[in-house]
């Protein structure tokens, strides 16, 4: 691994330019030699959602990646968890399942007989896939989030944890600061050998799955997942130290010892920040102390930015409910397609809102009578 972070500008998903991004950045930034090897692409999939919506990698990434690799040599497998992950998902609106169709490449279950391996603290399921596979390529999407602000590479490695898993590390890890370490725990565990982000459209507010697209006009990549994401959180107008994962990978000094040590290979950062991206505010971090304070005074938690429920929005999928996992939301015995919070139960991890597709969960402080 290195501090070589490539940036290239590229404004349209054009299978031939895109590959040729990434064969120059693949070789620029010393990306790992495939040949003869097993190699599991993992692109962001939050839901299988069309690619318009920017909630997945772009299946033209996708598939230009891909074929590089198997130009190379590689023998290539793919595959992700969604947030709501069933035994069978494949990828079918987001156009993935039919690039592997077309590529002759399997889109493997992570669900399937999941390897357990160790953490820094405890233990945790992961694809069988990837601990199998030689080589990992990770394609995660610049998005915002609404717990860690920005999703990147080092948050993408979380996809490698099968099904309802990965909601239920938000009950143990009950904070952003907590949650963030767990991402790196996990991260340092199993690290892909490289990542292309796909930055040419992004996601801008209330990612990463209600937010809006935003042609954010770039690829990025790196063998350092903490480099790429400093560069696309530079991109999307945050201060890298402010994200989480990116402030904690350089207090533990893994991957990158600070910001002014990665060498940039492309365009000066600088001309292609985005002053318009509609960003997360940034929020002072729930500790323990103060959950157990707003737990005892209900009170000060209508302070707090929280999952407000738009009624005539909502379809009545039921995916909120499934997702949640402190079992805080549920559906009115009553009134029908209105879901309803249990608020002293619900601890801010915003999993509702990533699964909605509808634009029925708002993160917002909550205004009285709405």
């Amino acid at each position: 691994m290195n501090n070589i972070v490539a940036v290239r500008k590229c404004e349209e998903y054009d299978f031939n330019k895109i590959y040729s991004f990434i064969s120059d950045i693949y070789d620029r930034c010393g990306g790992p030699d495939v040949r003869n090897r097993k190699v599991l692409v993992k692109p962001n999939v939050l839901s299988d959602d069309l690619p318009e919506k920017c909630i997945s990698t772009h299946p033209v990434v996708f598939e230009a990646m891909v074929r590089f690799l198997q130009e190379r040599g590689a023998s290539v497998i793919a595959g992700d968890s969604p947030a709501v992950h069933l035994r069978g998902f494949k990828p079918v609106k987001s156009g993935l399942a039919e690039v592997c169709r077309r590529t002759g490449v399997e889109w493997i279950d992570f669900t399937s007989k999941p390897w357990e391996i160790k953490l820094r603290n405890g233990k945790i399921k992961v694809a069988a896939a990837a601990c199998e596979a030689d080589i990992i390529i990770s394609l995660p999407k610049l998005k915002n989030h609404e717990l860690v602000y920005f999703t990147g590479a080092v948050k993408n490695t979380l996809g490698l944890v099968p099904g309802f898993s990965k909601a239920k590390q938000h009950v143990l890890y009950q904070n952003r600061e907590s949650f963030s370490r767990f991402l790196l725990d996990l991260s340092e565990t199993i690290t892909p050998q490289f990542y292309l982000m796909d930055g040419i459209m992004g996601m801008e507010g209330s990612g990463p799955g209600q937010g809006n697209p935003f042609r954010t006009g770039v690829l990025i990549g790196s063998t350092n997942p903490v480099a790429v994401d400093i560069a696309g959180s530079t991109i999307a107008g945050y201060d890298p130290i402010k994200i989480p994962t990116t402030r904690i990978a350089l207090e533990r000094q893994i991957w990158l010892k600070s910001v002014d040590a990665i060498e940039y290979d492309g365009p000066i950062l600088s001309s292609l920040v985005k002053k318009d991206f509609k960003r997360i505010p940034l929020t002072p971090d729930r500790n323990i102390s103060l959950q157990f304070i707003k737990k005892r005074i209900p009170f000060l938690r209508k302070f707090e930015r929280r999952p407000v429920f738009i009624h005539n929005n909502c379809t009545g999928c039921r995916e909120c409910i499934k997702i949640c996992p402190q079992n805080a939301i549920g559906m009115h015995p009553e009134w029908q397609n209105r879901v309803i919070l249990t608020d002293n139960k619900c601890i801010r991890c915003f999993c509702c809102s990533e699964v909605c597709k509808y634009h029925a969960v708002k993160i917002r402080i909550k205004v009285f009578g709405t």
